[in-house]
């Protein structure tokens, strides 16, 4: 049987991940005018009340992926609110 750890750590790569390109494209152009900010404050308060959660059933995946998650959203909106 498989372990739903691994389950976890698997979807929160494919999330995780989906935010690098944005995050190299804002980097590299500073250009976020057409970044939702609304968005990415979603994503940043969704991914900190995630870990909350990780940390409450112990589950490592949800912890790990969604601090991560966290750094680059976070990155993003920090970039959206000093260049947008």
């Amino acid at each position: 049987m498989i372990n739903p750890e691994w389950i976890g750590y698997t979807a929160g790569l494919f999330t995780t991940t989906s935010s690098l390109p944005q995050l190299v494209k804002v980097i590299r152009s500073r250009h976020t005018q057409s970044i939702s900010l609304w968005m990415y404050v979603f994503v940043v308060c969704g991914a900190i009340l995630w870990m909350t959660y990780g940390v409450l059933i112990n589950s490592p995946s949800v912890i790990i992926c969604n601090a991560i998650s966290l750094v680059t959203s976070s990155l993003i909106l920090a970039m959206k609110l000093r260049h947008g």
